[in-house]
């Protein structure tokens, strides 16, 4: 499934007819769960018949497509499924009680409710709410697929506009040559990423280069009337900045990604509980600026799109332990240099880096030595890799 996203242009009136289905969409998921808070054990077939009663009981949620209504429960569903899941999980903490939603910027259709133009470049709502039609402004071009192959279309507001997301049922893949290589990667905060090779590639912090102006937005909106006009337009030119800063993670991370899939046919990460992480006040501003989350999710999806192995480990001691001997050198966050009785020297994070490459390789069955580790490829073939390590300095003796 791929996902293919355009901006809509259309009239304020029907920006606002927009704005009314994502409100009646947001209404069937709430209610869907209240039905489910009240009758236990009821299926997903049991909601998609609340669903019906909905659009009899209420006229304005009958506008709704009737699968735009179902996707709407699909959705309550889905919370409550991974509640289930959390608590089968024994997942420390809290598990994710399903919660009603208030402020909900998207509204779903699948097979119907919509109409692509003869050319694919305009988009026609054709439930009750009668939208009208929008033209889509975006560089993919939709004639690759026929319309039995849109599964399902999704509505998205946001700070700059209303988009459209076709999602499509097919399968990327892409064939690579064997590059006989493995790698393992350590993101940080001092460096975005350091390999097992010792290349680094340096934070961006887009958030961090952006704050003065963020500060100066959200004063702005706070010296502004509740309730007025000009309060509304602070409120979207600060959403704006920040929707600018996510798209910037999102771009850094989407153009580094490839590099490292590409170039190995083995990677191994680290498996950070970021939401954990980032608990800790000290750090928090600049654990979620990095936004590892979103690099190891392009991680595992290029990897299945090229065909490469991708491994996520433990991070436990991976900074702590000798990638020379195994000894454990306790050292604090403060300490970027790793230094061993040994006599091997190394940056922290390549240290951390080897480290995360032989557990990887570990996981998966096969050895890991200076000159080279026999194994399963990629490709399913065994065979010999050439494996190069030069740490900066080696153990003596």
């Amino acid at each position: 499934m791929i996902t293919l996203e355009y901006k809509l242009k259309g009239k304020p009136t029907q920006y606002r007819i927009i704005d009314d289905t994502i409100r009646t969409a947001q209404f069937v998921r709430n209610k869907a769960l209240r039905y489910w808070i009240d009758n236990q054990n009821v299926k997903l077939s049991d909601l998609y018949k609340q669903c019906a009663i909905m659009a009899k009981e209420f006229e304005w949620a009958g506008k709704l497509n009737s699968m735009a209504r179902q996707a709407s429960a699909e959705r309550a569903i889905s919370a409550i499924q991974r509640f289930f899941a959390n608590c089968k999980a024994k997942k420390p903490g809290k598990k994710g009680y399903p919660q009603f939603k208030k402020r909900s910027r998207s509204v779903e259709y699948k097979t119907s409710g919509w109409k692509l133009s003869p050319d694919k470049r305009r988009l026609t709502f054709t439930d009750g709410f009668e939208a009208g039609t929008f033209k889509l402004i975006g560089s993919y071009d939709l004639h690759f697929w026929t319309p039995d192959n849109i599964k399902r279309v999704r509505v998205v507001k946001r700070a700059d506009g209303y988009y459209a997301q076709f999602c499509v049922n097919v399968t990327r893949t892409e064939e690579l040559s064997p590059t006989g290589r493995a790698i393992g990667i350590d993101v940080g905060l001092n460096h975005f990423l350091t390999d097992s090779n010792g290349d680094t590639v340096p934070n961006p912090h887009y958030l961090r280069k952006s704050e003065k102006a963020l500060c100066r937005l959200q004063r702005r909106v706070s010296k502004k009337k509740k309730g007025s006009a000009n309060r509304q337009k602070a409120i979207n030119r600060l959403g704006r900045k920040h929707l600018k800063v996510s798209r910037q993670r999102k771009d850094f991370a989407i153009k580094t990604t490839p590099g490292v899939v590409k170039s190995s046919d083995f990677v191994a990460y680290e498996n950070l509980q970021v939401k954990n992480m980032v608990k800790n006040h000290k750090l928090a501003k600049s654990i979620s600026d990095a936004a590892w989350s979103q690099f190891t999710q392009w991680l595992q999806y290029l990897g299945n799109v090229y065909g490469k192995t991708v491994v996520a480990v433990a991070p436990q001691y991976t900074s702590q332990d000798c990638w020379g001997c195994g000894t454990t050198v306790k050292k604090s966050l403060s300490v970027r240099t790793h230094v061993c009785s040994c006599g091997m020297v190394l940056d922290r994070d390549h240290n951390a880096a080897l480290n995360i490459l032989a557990k990887g390789l570990k996981q998966v069955g096969m050895t890991l030595n200076t000159v080279g580790y026999t194994g399963i490829n990629a490709w399913g073939q065994t065979d010999l890799y050439s494996l190069v390590v030069t740490p900066t300095s080696k153990p003596t003796g």
